[in-house]
């Protein structure tokens, strides 16, 4: 296949056959899963912005209906909530980035997340979580899912044997982790989830919202579903809300008809935001990935910082995995300032780059003290339980410069 045969997957680029060279991270991001010949002749995907769909007598609403009329690629649907054309340009262009069959749209990665679980999940079924996922999808697991009679067990990250252990023949329907996960940036072993997964016909799923498909591709290490907050890095633009699910084409089908159910639905408008920012996600990574490690490196060698938090330092306790299964580290460096709650409070109030603020992945750097913004509610005591110290800060590296942010972090520190 050429860079002219893109209507499903990008594939080799070279007319010699034994080249054997996939295309690269930018040339996916910007033609992977994109249709050559657009409406209208556009170069960019159009925004069909309509919720429902017409026929024009009624033999063609029964050919519809009986997929007669289906060609390769055909996107139309009766009604907005089961497909737009442009929500599906934009899931063949995930599907293809993450090197999956296909891959459904959400309105954000949380809803992802929930519709994935509770469309699959029966009564009484059983999962396992690592415990340094995201809050919001432990707390999915623990209350909400408990209630349908569904068990969760957490394990540590990183103990396989744990994690194997606690599988429950006949009952156990899922392996769950993030990786890198937040806030600690911790690497999760992909292959060997894999491997357990399908020794024990357990299915398993990776947020890898924090690493993107332009660092980490879980599904070709044996994952069977890879979720992203599409808000985040894909995006690139703090503008918008989505997720999405990638993986085999039986099981997305699946997960789309029950869209169609739960309604989670992203809209036109928010697809073809998500479309114009997946086009530079490749750049964006990169500058993220080169400033975020001359970021830890300095951070490390600072008298004012404890301790650093990034799968691209030797220090790292999963050093080693990252540096096998990842092709960049991430954007996102924690850390741990020299001092307490105030005190660092006081160094994230001088910076001028970052804004305070949550979330991660746009082009501006944002920076958070995890004990104010996403536990606020908790004591000290309650934080430390869970492993979240006052002093801990972390940084999504945006696209600015790196000697500014370099300069601008050594300013701010010199008040520490």
């Amino acid at each position: 296949m050429t860079l002219h045969d893109l209507d499903k997957h990008l594939g080799n680029l070279s007319d010699d056959p034994s080249a054997n060279k996939e295309p690269g991270g930018s040339t996916r991001s910007v033609h992977g899963g994109t249709k050559r010949r657009k409406a209208f002749n556009s170069l960019n995907t159009p925004i069909v912005q309509t919720a429902t769909y017409t026929f024009g007598d009624t033999q063609e609403l029964i050919d519809f209906m009986e997929r007669k009329t289906w060609g390769d690629g055909d996107d139309r649907e009766e009604y907005g909530r089961y497909g737009n054309p442009t929500v599906s340009a934009v899931e063949r262009k995930l599907a293809a980035l993450d090197a999956g069959e296909d891959a459904v749209l959400y309105a954000s990665g949380m809803a992802a997340v929930t519709s994935i679980l509770l469309s699959i999940l029966p009564s009484g079924a059983h999962i396992i979580m690592t415990d340094d996922c995201y809050r919001r999808t432990r707390q999915f697991a623990l209350t909400f899912l408990k209630r349908f009679g569904i068990e969760t067990t957490v394990v540590p990250m990183g103990d396989y044997d744990a994690m194997e252990a606690a599988i429950i023949p006949k009952k156990t329907r899922f392996i769950i982790s993030e990786s890198p996960t937040n806030p600690y940036l911790r690497v999760a072993d992909l292959e060997r989830i894999g491997r357990i997964g399908k020794k024990h016909r357990v299915l398993t799923l990776i947020d890898s919202t924090f690493a993107t498909p332009i660092n980490q591709r879980p599904l070709e290490w044996g994952i069977d579903f890879v979720v992203h907050s599409a808000t985040k890095y894909l995006s690139g633009h703090n503008d918008l809300l989505a997720g999405v699910v990638v993986g085999k084409g039986d099981r997305i089908k699946a997960l789309r008809d029950a869209r169609g159910v739960l309604g989670g639905i992203v809209d036109p408008q928010n697809a073809y935001l998500l479309d114009r920012g997946i086009k530079t996600l490749g750049v964006r990574v990169d500058q993220q990935n080169r400033t975020a490690l001359a970021v830890a490196r300095f951070l490390e060698s600072h008298l004012h910082i404890e301790r650093v938090w990034y799968p691209g330092l030797p220090s790292h306790p999963e050093y080693r995995i990252a540096a096998a299964q990842m092709t960049g580290f991430g954007g996102v460096v924690s850390f741990e300032v020299a001092g307490d709650l105030k005190a660092t409070s006081k160094f994230i109030d001088r910076l001028k780059i970052p804004y305070i603020a949550p979330s991660l992945g746009g082009v501006e750097s944002l920076i958070e003290q995890p004990a104010l913004m996403s536990y606020y509610e908790k004591t000290t005591e309650e934080r430390l339980a869970l492993g979240i110290k006052d002093n801990l800060v972390r940084f999504a590296i945006g696209i600015e410069d790196t000697d500014d942010i370099l300069n601008d972090l050594d300013q701010a520190l010199s008040v520490v």
